[in-house]
């Protein structure tokens, strides 16, 4: 144990930007045996259980030479301050290609300089190709004007709703248009290579997210579960697996991300067909209509077991990781949303490695925090303990929100790893403990970053629990 504890901090294994990226490609490491639905962890290139939480960080107010100057390094500072490790910035292609074949280097070295601020502070990043009701020639962000082709269909904006725009036929053929037009193929495959050769090397970066929220067309007599599943199977999986071919031309190890259409918010089953990649993560949202309409949550509709049911059924059988790229409602304060939180992360963390709330920003709305960087009512419920890595196979990881404590039970895996806790700041500091062939360095006081070093092969619980006053376990 003496070798193996030199060893790992010679090797610098405490210092800021450790393990932010795979080593090699590698396939998935096998699910824990504990792990539900049968949906395997994702893993980093020493082959440790990763998990990332965080939140998205965005800048939707500036645009062009001004694109994404509204991001600074508090945010990830802030992250980091807080317990999360995971940061999905959103980037938009009509920034990065104003004009068809002309990439803004301004844009370019903004995204750089965000990801060095992360990087600095230990966060992983996702980089998101994001769109909104396609882009700017619909009066949102994404795709680029000069890529969008609606053939002379209507559209009528709707600001009160956005999202119905998406139902509108212009913004439905440009989809069309975009899945299917080679030149158009072409021009999208370019634009995930310009980003993957320029950031394939960043330590921060563990993956791309290829397109949020990809719509499509219906077709008369189609109800929309039905025209999901189609546009997901004929339009949606061949356009992942041209730009995974596109991207693994520049850039063999980053982690892809693949959505489905929101329409699984509804708890409806994918129709993504095999996207042939092995470094591929399913990369669902977790929004509810109703409430996104400014209901509150109702525990009786079954809303959230329904989803967890229908959402891990396809990475399950194509044995993909998963990670919850947005969630989080607009009227956070409303009576049942603090049972809508606990009930929320407790489903993700039973099936996911990971998930991004929507959004770190400082202000109201859908802001995690406010003006003062102090949490919004319930969003504090996302900031728990959790083990970023874990070097060998998790048999059970749970947080009790009533105890404030939270275990880990893993075996080791056979070669000597490091196995990582983050934990909130708390003002009564927090206890950890090993048992096991395991010894405990870095031990946190009011928030920290403890690490474990077990025996290869071992079994090891860790616990964790908030202290009270006087060697108490005692919690407001």
């Amino acid at each position: 144990m003496a070798v193996v504890v030199a060893s790992v901090l010679a090797a610098g294994v405490l210092a800021p930007a450790a393990t932010a990226r795979p080593a090699s490609v590698s396939a998935p490491a096998p699910a824990p045996a504990s792990a539900r639905h049968g949906v395997p962890p994702l893993t980093d290139g020493q082959g440790r259980t990763l998990t990332l939480r965080g939140w998205n960080v965005e800048d939707k107010a500036n645009r062009g030479e001004d694109a994404l100057t509204a991001i600074t390094e508090r945010h990830f500072r802030d992250l980091r301050a807080h317990g999360f490790n995971f940061a999905r910035l959103l980037v938009f292609w009509d920034d990065l290609e104003p004009t068809r074949g002309q990439y803004s280097e301004r844009c370019l070295r903004r995204v750089e300089r965000i990801l060095d601020w992360a990087g600095k502070h230990r966060v992983h990043v996702l980089i998101d190709a994001h769109q909104d009701v396609f882009g700017p020639a619909f009066g949102h962000r994404g795709i680029p004007a000069w890529a969008t082709r609606t053939d002379g269909l209507p559209f009528t904006p709707n600001p009160d709703d956005w999202f119905s725009e998406y139902f509108q036929p212009a913004v439905q053929r440009a989809f069309t248009h975009l899945y299917e037009d080679p030149d158009l193929q072409r021009a999208q495959a370019a634009m995930w290579q310009v980003l993957a050769e320029r950031f394939r090397d960043h330590p921060a970066v563990i993956g791309y997210d290829l397109i949020n929220e990809p719509m499509g067309e219906l077709r008369a007599g189609e109800d929309l579960p039905t025209a999901a599943r189609r546009i997901e199977a004929q339009h949606l999986t061949p356009m992942y697996n041209r730009l995974a071919r596109a991207v693994r031309a520049k850039d063999r190890d980053t982690w892809l991300f693949v959505e489905p259409t929101p329409i699984v918010g509804e708890g409806v089953p994918t129709g993504l067909g095999r996207i042939e990649d092995r470094r591929t993560v399913y990369a669902p949202h977790f929004y509810n209509t109703a409430m996104e309409a400014g209901a509150d949550y109702d525990p009786s509709a079954g809303w959230i077991e329904a989803y967890e049911a229908a959402v891990t059924a396809y990475p399950a059988r194509h044995r993909m990781p998963v990670v919850v790229g947005e969630w989080g409602p607009l009227n956070n304060s409303l009576p049942h949303m603090g049972r809508f939180y606990r009930e929320a992360v407790d489903s993700l963390n039973r099936y996911s490695s990971g998930w991004a709330g929507y959004v770190w920003c400082y202000g109201g709305g859908y802001c995690a925090v406010d003006e003062r960087g102090r949490f919004r009512t319930n969003k504090e419920r996302t900031a728990t303990p959790y083990a970023p890595a874990v070097a060998g196979t998790v048999r059970s990881e749970a947080y009790d929100a009533d105890t404030h404590s939270y275990r880990l039970a893993y075996r080791a895996a056979a070669r000597p790893g490091v196995t990582e806790l983050s934990l909130p700041p708390s003002r009564r500091g927090w206890r950890v403990s090993v048992t096991g062939p395991a010894r405990l360095l870095g031990g946190p006081s009011r928030e920290g970053r403890p690490v474990v070093l077990a025996w290869p092969g071992a079994e090891v619980v860790v616990t964790v629990r908030e202290a009270g006053p006087y060697g108490r376990t005692d919690h407001p």
